[in-house]
């Protein structure tokens, strides 16, 4: 490493460290008044190029992210699976609708993840820690020092299971409603395991055993208005580390799934959520459910709002592993992977930071 490769490495370093200490992420830049975006969230020369030319590829508008209507799933159970296999295995997201959360509790929950974001910095900053047993904090980019650009976002990061969270661990601006919005969506997520696990063609209760459903986190993202989208990422392109996810967003747009090797976007779709298979669930499936790569962009626009509820036991301590079912297996069908706790699993993908590559590769098995 020559010297001023090394210079260029520290200035970067303080200038991370800079953000990192104001604790007022990225909304304190944006509040801030600054016209351009800074180094450390430019994304590479190598990046920009290959987006450059995706763009200037013709895209495939036919393509749609599939829509799952659960008004009749008492009586029309059977298609309701149907539908969900279908978009797993082929796609790895779908949007759900008629899915039993009350309407005012959706329009309720992103208005006080708004509101959280848009609070006076010293009032955040409380909650502002990277500290990783935290239940409950506030922050901006995660693998902020690992990652090689940061990504143009704040996120309020709550573990709400399996052991309950102490309300009063909660900030008081979304204290009441991030609890029932928790009970509804954990509620729906149940459901959802229950078809995915008749999808796979093993006992509804099946996933729901494996404690597939035991812990979920929600993840209040706010994206502020950007003075150069072109240039960074609101989220860089990933897949998540649980089994699954369920999303709300709102009107703005910009949640884009790789499919077909292509970016297809994921349109905002009113009073629906969006849900996409996790990766501990492909690998449970042995690869038979998809879980893809997605991406948010940046835009000049904002802010952008979106809650995301992730299940999983996430650093619960379990001596609990997982592998393959085995009810999956057969000679034409071995597994693809090794056994792994869920803490081990994060524990990688927390280390390698959103790199642009899956972490299940690293817990495949070797032929």
């Amino acid at each position: 490493m020559g010297v001023s490769e090394a210079s260029s490495i520290n200035e970067r370093f303080q200038e991370l460290k800079a953000f990192d200490e104001s604790k007022a992420g990225v909304k304190g830049l944006v509040d801030a008044g600054i016209t351009k975006v800074p180094g450390i969230f430019i994304r590479s020369s190598e990046e920009l190029d290959r987006d450059r030319q995706n763009s200037n590829e013709p895209t495939r508008t036919h393509i749609r992210i599939p829509v799952v209507d659960l008004k009749e799933v008492r009586f029309q159970r059977a298609e309701a699976v149907s539908g969900v296999l279908k978009a797993a295995e082929e796609v790895g997201f779908f949007q759900v609708i008629n899915h039993g959360v009350a309407t005012e509790v959706l329009v309720g929950m992103l208005e006080a993840a708004r509101g959280f974001h848009e609070l006076p910095v010293e009032v955040k900053e409380e909650y502002y820690s990277r500290e990783v047993n935290r239940k409950v904090k506030y922050g901006s980019n995660f693998d902020l020092y690992e990652s090689s650009s940061a990504n143009w976002r704040d996120t309020l990061f709550c573990v709400m299971g399996p052991e309950p969270l102490d309300p009063q661990e909660l900030p008081f601006v979304c204290r009441d409603i991030t609890l029932e919005y928790s009970r509804q969506v954990h509620k729906l997520g149940t459901l959802l395991f229950e078809l995915i696990s008749e999808a796979l063609g093993l006992k509804p209760d099946y996933l729901l055993n494996m404690e597939c459903a035991k812990g979920h986190c929600l993840l209040s993202n706010y994206y502020p208005a950007c003075p150069q989208p072109e240039l960074t990422m609101g989220t860089t392109k990933h897949s998540d580390p649980d089994f699954l996810t369920i999303l709300l967003q709102d009107h703005m747009g910009g949640l884009q799934v790789f499919h077909q090797n292509q970016w297809i976007d994921v349109p905002p779709l009113s009073r629906a959520f969006v849900v996409n298979i996790g990766d501990l669930l492909q690998l449970i499936s042995n690869d038979k459910l998809k879980s893809v790569e997605h991406r948010v962009l940046a835009n000049h626009i904002g802010p952008r709002v979106s809650v995301a509820c992730f299940f999983t036991p996430h650093l619960y301590p379990s001596m609990k592993t997982y592998g393959p079912i085995k009810e999956l297996l057969s000679e034409e069908n071995p597994p693809v992977y090794r056994e792994t706790s869920v803490q081990d699993f994060i524990a990688y993908y927390e280390s390698k930071g959103l790199d642009g590559n899956s972490a299940l590769t690293h817990f495949k098995l070797r032929r």
